[in-house]
């Protein structure tokens, strides 16, 4: 079992501190295994078992937990022992309720440290986030990045270049890095399926109401299929009335929200570098995985391999730091603005190859005039690496895997 230990070490450090732990991303990105392990660190530690108490709502066993808040919080405090640390774990909680007030009810007893997963950021944006204010950390957690996919296979089978050709066609679910490794690409389409079926069903389709199924997967499908192109809710509406389908703004926004919300899609606002305010037209969208968008899809998206490319680095930077948005410099953009812990920006472009005269020219054009000297680093396919003008020149996948 492969141990994700960017995550671990987050967990790590806000063990036995006074907030609640909660551990949100999309279905079937290793939330469930990764509380696993950390459990399996605090025995180690030498925490007793009776003192580590879990549960995953979606084990039928635990099914009546979903339908009563009541017993699932007075079945744990029945199991707590007093004046000790007990570690309470509870997987998938948005399953239940009203979970917000056993959340809450929980974390005010002395004796319970809390970690809790869901897969729906409306955990984190409705009243929890009342009850819970400043008393909660919230850890983000994605499929596999390209280092934690290559963990998956033995040593002498790590050609980095040919795993990220994988990579970028199967995408990075913990399940389908298994199923590369057992030699079993066949199952990936219909296992990535079945992440999106049940993602719309119980995270989409069941809390958001929606009630025109077909409207909301033409929107799916037209997102997924211009992953890394600047796009609105007024165009893709523009678009699919064009093709007969009346679907308008409004609706649009709701859905890409729903899908937003379940950690499918990530919307990428774009921030005007010199007018240091962020904008509110022509984001872009990229995706959790580029192996559930093809999956999805029925074939390779229209996303040529510069955009995919994009969508990795994208993925990558949101991993390491957090937020990340779409640089606009007077008429030119940089594809990436990101600020590291210190608080400083950071500036990345992101090109297939920089080998012709005139890509590399419109590639380094767009760190200039930008009225700073932040860090600005073009990633690439190309196998070289320099430092020109400031800009430093990294192949994409030793960046990727960079510690």
């Amino acid at each position: 079992m492969v141990r994700r230990e960017f995550y671990l070490e987050k967990l790590r450090r806000l063990c036995d501190m006074s907030v609640v732990k909660i551990v949100t991303g999309v279905r079937r990105s290793g939330k469930s295994v990764l509380l696993e392990q950390f459990r399996h660190e605090l025995k180690k530690d030498g925490v007793a078992d009776k003192n580590i108490i879990s549960f995953n709502l979606e084990e039928k066993e635990n099914k009546k937990f979903t339908r009563d808040a009541d017993l699932l919080h007075d079945t744990i405090l029945g199991r707590i022992e007093k004046n000790v640390q007990n570690y309470v774990f509870i997987d998938e909680v948005q399953m239940i309720p009203e979970f917000e007030k056993t959340v809450d009810s929980l974390f005010v007893k002395d004796d319970i440290d809390l970690y809790i997963t869901g897969s729906n950021a409306y955990m984190t944006s409705s009243e929890i986030a009342t009850l819970l204010s400043g008393r909660y950390v919230e850890i983000k957690m994605q499929p596999l990045t390209f280092s934690e996919f290559l963990q998956f296979f033995p040593e002498n089978e790590r050609d980095k270049t040919a795993k990220f050709q994988q990579f970028m066609k199967y995408g990075g679910f913990p399940e389908v890095a298994n199923f590369l490794a057992a030699g079993a690409e066949t199952q990936i389409p219909l296992y990535l399926q079945g992440i999106y079926d049940t993602v719309l069903e119980k995270d989409i389709k069941r809390r958001k109401q929606i009630r025109n199924m077909e409207d909301f997967r033409n929107v799916v499908l037209y997102s997924f299929d211009n992953i890394g192109n600047i796009t609105s809710p007024t165009k893709i509406a523009n678009i699919l009335t064009d093709k007969k389908a009346v679907v308008n703004k409004e609706t649009v926004n709701n859905y890409l929200t729903a899908m937003n919300d379940s950690f499918i899609l990530y919307e990428a606002n774009r921030f005007d570098i010199r007018g240091k305010k962020l904008l509110k037209t022509l984001e872009k969208y990229y995706a959790v995985d580029l192996g559930l968008v093809d999956t999805i899809l029925g074939r390779p998206s229209n996303a040529d391999l510069g955009r995919r490319l994009e969508n990795v680095v994208y993925l990558e930077l949101l991993k390491r730091y957090g937020q990340v948005w779409i640089g606009k410099n007077y008429e030119k953009e940089i594809d990436f603005v990101v600020k590291n812990l210190d608080g400083v920006t950071e500036y990345y472009q992101v090109a297939l190859s920089t080998t012709d005269v005139k890509t590399m020219k419109r590639e380094m054009s767009a760190f200039k005039n930008t009225g700073d000297n932040y860090r600005r680093a073009l990633l690439t396919m190309d196998t070289f690496v320099t430092d020109e003008a400031g800009v430093e020149r990294k192949n994409v996948i030793d960046w990727l895997l960079e510690t």
